[in-house]
């Protein structure tokens, strides 16, 4: 069984190879990516749904750099050292990396997923390296989104209930 610090694997060479490994034993490896920011049940959940289909999860994270791009200077909440030993620590999550970009799709042409896999609020056709998993034989898989559990929803939650002077 991999130990914590087995299952973050910064360097994506060093990825593929595990990768292949897991592959020439028969197993599926599912890929997924996100921010991850503030950890929530609606991550759980569809994590658990991911390796559910597969036998290997790998979950990309965006790092601090990317989120700061995407989200603005107010975001990350939680720092990707952070981020990475809390989704390390799932049972159902084989690897973690991180990636600088603003997608994916580097990591996605270097470890080539089976299956790669995005929330239910995304169109299929707009998932980042759909073409690419798809051109190696693999398959584009979204999971039902859990309306209401957002880390936008719980930020705005906390800054409504505690306001300062309330």
């Amino acid at each position: 069984m991999n130990t914590l610090t087995d299952k973050i694997v910064r360097n994506w060479e060093t990825l593929s190879e595990l990768l292949k490994v897991e592959r020439d034993k028969g197993k599926k490896v599912a890929f997924t990516n996100g921010c991850f920011d503030i950890i929530h049940a609606g991550h759980v959940s569809y994590l658990k749904k991911i390796k559910d289909f597969s036998d290997i999860l790998v979950v990309g994270v965006n790092s601090d750099s990317s989120i700061k791009n995407i989200k603005g200077d107010s975001r990350p909440i939680i720092l990707e050292e952070d981020r990475i030993q809390i989704l390390a620590a799932f049972y159902f999550v084989d690897y973690v990396t991180i990636f600088n970009e603003g997608t994916p799709l580097n990591l996605i042409k270097k470890i080539l997923p089976d299956i790669l896999v995005k929330g239910g609020d995304w169109n299929i056709d707009n998932i980042v390296g759909k073409d690419i998993v798809e051109n190696s034989g693999g398959i584009v898989k979204t999971v039902n989104y859990i309306n209401g559990l957002s880390t936008t929803g719980i930020i705005e939650k906390i800054i409504k209930n505690y306001k300062k002077g309330d």
